[in-house]
């Protein structure tokens, strides 16, 4: 299962197998393969501002 990472600022779960259509990030891409520029698509904020998402 692919680590998922969520927003600091909104809490937008980014989910790499859902990927980010709208933003042209595709299904099965990993957090780490998503450009440095790419934005937070709710809140519009970097991809600096996540973190993994510790499920417990």
């Amino acid at each position: 299962m692919s680590q998922k990472y969520i927003c600091t600022v909104c809490q937008y779960i980014y989910d790499p197998a859902l990927g980010d259509p709208d933003s042209g990030i595709a299904p099965g891409t990993a957090f780490e393969d998503i450009p440095e520029d790419w934005e937070c698509p709710d809140c519009g904020v970097s991809k600096e501002d996540f973190e993994e998402l510790r499920e417990t």
